[in-house]
C-alpha cells in the first residue's frame, strides 16, 4: 500500500522493491491534479509485469503496468510512473481520434511527465529532461533518415501501414517541442496552463485531432499576435526536425556535456592513445545523478556520430568509471551502444545478458541494430535473437526480426 488510492501489485520476490521504488506514486497524482484538473478515475494502482513486458508501461485507467526494469534501486526511474500518471488524463481522458494524431498522447503527455516533475523538483529539472528529450529526437530522426515519413509528427497512414512500425520517439519528442513552442510563443506556463486544462476539459472523455487542436488553440489565442506566425502545416506534415529551436535551461546538464567534449576531444580522430582526457579520474561522476550519466553517454555518443571511439578510448573509460558497475538499465544500455560503435568486444558478453533478462523495446531494438550493424556483433545479434526470441514479447519479435533483416 503506497497511499490511500494507491499500491504495487506484483509476484512476492518483486513487491518490497516496487514498494519502494515507486514510493513516490501518490505525489506524481497530487502534482498531475494541480496542473491538468481533478484525478477521476479513483484508484491508481501499479502492476510489475514480467521482463518480457516490451514496454517501459501502459497507461491501463486505474492500473498502470510497468516494467522491473525500472527496479534500478534509487527511484531515478519513475519518472516513468510520472509518465504513465500523465495518461491518465491525456490518453484516457482525452484520446487521439486516430494513429495519425498520436502525438496528442504522447507529446501532451511528456509534457505534463516533465511539469510534475518541474513542480516537484524545479524548472531546472524539467528544462533538463527537455534537453535530454531533444538530443534522443536528433537520434531517433538520424536513425530513420531526414526525409523518412516516420519523421512526421502527423503521419500519413492510409495506405494500410501498421502502426506499430510507425512506434518511435518521434511523436513523443516531436510532439514535446512543439507544445514547449507553443507554450512559450504564447507567453509561458502562466498563460499556456490554464489553455492546457481547458483543452483537457472540452475533449473530457472525448478523441480529439491535430486539426481540433489547432482550432481551440487558435481560438484561445487569437488576441497573441505571435500565434500568426505559427507554421502549422510545416510542424504537422513536414519531415525531419522541428522548424524551430526551443531554448532550455542546460544548467543541470552542462557538467556531463563537459565532461563528454573531454572525452571527445582527447581523441578526435579516434586513433585511440588510450590515456583518456587528461586530469581525468574516478571522482569526474562522483555525486552525479543516474540522469547525469546518461546525459554525458548520450552527448558523448552524439560526439562521435560520425567517429565512432577507439575501443582503447571506451576501455580506458569502463576501468576508470568503472562502467561494468552500473545496474540502472538506462546507464546499461548507453553505455553498451557506446562501446558496441567504439568495436569494444569486452561489452559482448554483458550486451548480451541484457538482452536475454528483459523484453523491453526500448533497450532491445537498438542494441540489436547496433550489434548487427558493427563489424564484430553481426553474428552474435542473429545467435542471441536465436537463443532469446522465445522469451520476448509477440510484438518485440516481429520488430526485432525486421530489423535483423529476417
Amino acid at each position: 500500500e503506497l497511499s490511500p488510492r494507491s499500491r504495487v501489485w506484483s509476484e512476492p520476490s518483486m513487491v518490497e522493491a516496487g514498494a519502494y521504488e515507486f514510493a513516490e506514486t501518490s505525489k506524481f497524482l497530487d502534482a498531475g491534479e494541480a496542473i491538468a484538473g481533478e484525478y477521476v478515475w479513483g484508484r491508481y494502482d501499479l502492476l510489475l509485469l514480467p521482463p518480457s513486458f516490451p514496454y517501459g508501461g501502459m497507461e491501463n485507467p486505474c492500473l498502470t503496468f510497468v516494467t522491473p526494469t525500472l527496479l534500478a534501486g534509487d527511484r531515478s526511474l519513475t519518472n516513468v510512473v510520472a509518465h504513465e500518471i500523465a495518461h491518465s488524463w491525456t490518453g484516457n481522458l482525452v484520446t487521439n481520434a486516430s494513429w495519425e494524431h498520436f502525438w496528442l498522447n504522447e507529446g501532451c503527455t511528456v509534457l505534463l511527465e516533465r511539469k510534475i516533475l518541474g513542480r516537484l523538483h524545479g524548472r531546472r529539472t524539467l528544462e533538463f529532461h527537455a534537453a535530454a528529450g531533444a538530443l534522443n529526437l536528433a537520434d531517433t530522426i538520424k536513425g530513420l533518415g531526414e526525409q523518412h515519413p516516420h519523421t512526421l509528427l502527423v503521419p500519413d497512414l492510409s495506405s494500410g501501414v501498421d502502426p506499430d512500425d510507425v512506434f518511435s520517439k518521434v511523436p513523443y519528442e516531436k510532439g514535446f517541442w512543439f507544445l514547449y513552442y507553443l507554450q512559450e510563443l504564447v507567453g509561458g506556463k502562466a498563460v499556456f496552463d490554464p489553455f492546457f486544462r481547458d483543452y483537457l476539459a472540452a475533449f473530457r472523455f472525448s478523441t480529439v485531432t491535430s486539426d481540433q487542436f489547432k482550432e481551440l488553440f487558435m481560438e484561445r489565442f487569437k488576441h497573441v499576435p505571435a500565434v500568426q506566425q505559427i507554421d502549422w502545416d510545416t510542424w504537422f506534415y513536414a519531415h525531419g526536425m522541428p522548424p524551430v529551436n526551443n531554448s532550455y535551461d542546460i544548467s543541470l546538464a552542462q557538467q556531463a556535456y563537459d565532461l563528454a567534449l573531454k572525452w571527445h576531444t582527447c581523441d578526435v580522430m579516434g586513433v585511440g592513445t588510450g590515456s583518456g582526457p587528461e586530469g581525468s579520474s574516478a571522482s569526474d561522476l562522483s555525486g552525479w545523478s543516474s540522469e547525469q550519466v546518461v546525459t554525458f553517454l548520450d552527448k558523448l555518443y552524439e560526439y562521435r556520430s560520425l567517429t565512432p571511439l577507439h575501443k582503447n578510448t571506451a576501455r580506458r573509460m569502463a576501468e576508470l568509471y568503472n562502467m561494468y558497475a552500473f545496474k540502472n538499465c538506462e546507464i546499461r544500455f548507453s553505455w553498451y551502444r557506446l562501446a558496441i560503435t567504439a568495436e569494444d568486444e569486452t561489452v559482448l558478453p554483458h550486451v548480451v545478458a541484457l538482452l536475454k533478462e528483459q523484453g523491453r523495446m526500448k533497450y532491445l531494438r537498438p542494441l540489436y541494430r547496433a550489434l548487427y550493424r558493427s563489424k564484430m556483433g553481426r553474428e552474435t545479434a542473429l545467435s542471441t535473437f536465436t537463443a532469446a526470441k522465445a522469451s520476448y514479447h509477440p510484438i518485440a519479435q516481429k520488430m526485432l526480426s525486421v530489423d535483423l533483416g529476417l
